[in-house]
């Protein structure tokens, strides 16, 4: 139960956080198409119970954060959306399924959500992340990523003996690429084992080690060990690693920055409350 709180908190900010930036973007980008002309009248009425407009630009705007244009086509499904809920909403009041106490204690847990999801959009609004903390975060991230990127192959067996026949293989004027299709990595078995380029930290610990040891054409001589059984690696080559622009990753920073404002905000929160 206690996960499951937890993830429904997790998505609130998410969605408090991806609302403002996605207001933010709206704000300052050319919309595609003209919005659809809005009325100022109910909906529709179902019933003589009338379906507000509100509740319409509200689902409106959810649909445009998925990406959706706001155009008589996306407005008249919501409405047919509306209606269908409002019909169903009607029949089960007749059944008395309002009165259920399970349904009322949902009911009370969905308004609490949006009453906490409507409070966190309004401090992400109003408490924006400063630009020169973005930039901070994005230098730091850089100084401490990896200088070097590899670009390696592996044989990947079970045993340590497996992997020590192949070594004495290799030694022997086998080719790595032919040794390789015995590999339990399927996923690279068929290309000679080669695994592309990356940063020594995108492999576990013991692999990444071993390869930032090895030279250029140059294979481990003894079995690499980790929890997916024992790997003979080669090096192929190395480049200097260069880290992204800080306008790829501006947005993501910012984002994690104003997560964890929020998280600290509502860590505030709790410390100040009384809590029994």
């Amino acid at each position: 139960m206690k996960r499951e709180i937890s993830r429904l908190l997790v998505g609130i900010v998410a969605a408090a956080i991806s609302v403002a930036a996605s207001a933010d973007d709206k704000a300052a980008a050319k919309p595609a198409a003209a919005p659809a002309a809005k009325s100022s009248g109910p909906v529709a009425t179902v019933n003589g119970v009338a379906i507000p407009q509100a509740q319409a630009d509200l689902f409106m705007q959810e649909q445009m954060q998925r990406g959706a244009p706001d155009n008589a086509e996306v407005r008249n499904a919501i409405r047919e959306e509306l209606v269908r809920r409002e019909v169903i909403a009607q029949e089960a009041k007749k059944k008395g399924v309002d009165k259920n106490p399970r349904f009322q204690t949902a009911m009370q847990l969905m308004q609490r959500s949006a009453l906490v999801g409507a409070y966190l959009e309004d401090y992400v609004k109003t408490h924006p992340i400063p630009e020169a903390d973005v930039k901070k975060a994005y230098d730091e991230l850089v100084a401490k990523s990896a200088k070097k990127e590899y670009k390696a192959r592996h044989i990947l067996v079970e045993k340590e003996d497996d992997a020590k026949a192949i070594i004495t293989k290799l030694k022997g004027g086998a080719k790595f690429a032919d040794l390789a299709k015995d590999s339990k990595d399927t996923g690279s078995k068929d290309n000679g084992g080669d695994l592309g380029w990356n940063s020594p930290d995108a492999y576990v610990k013991p692999f990444g080690e071993a390869l930032g040891k090895l030279q250029k054409g140059k294979y481990t001589t003894e079995p690499v060990k980790t929890d997916f059984g024992y790997h003979v690696i080669l090096l192929d080559d190395s480049r200097d690693a260069t880290p992204p622009a800080y306008d790829q990753v501006k947005a993501n920073i910012q984002q994690r920055l104003q997560q964890q404002a929020v998280e600290k905000h509502i860590g505030e929160l709790k410390k100040a409350a009384k809590i029994q």
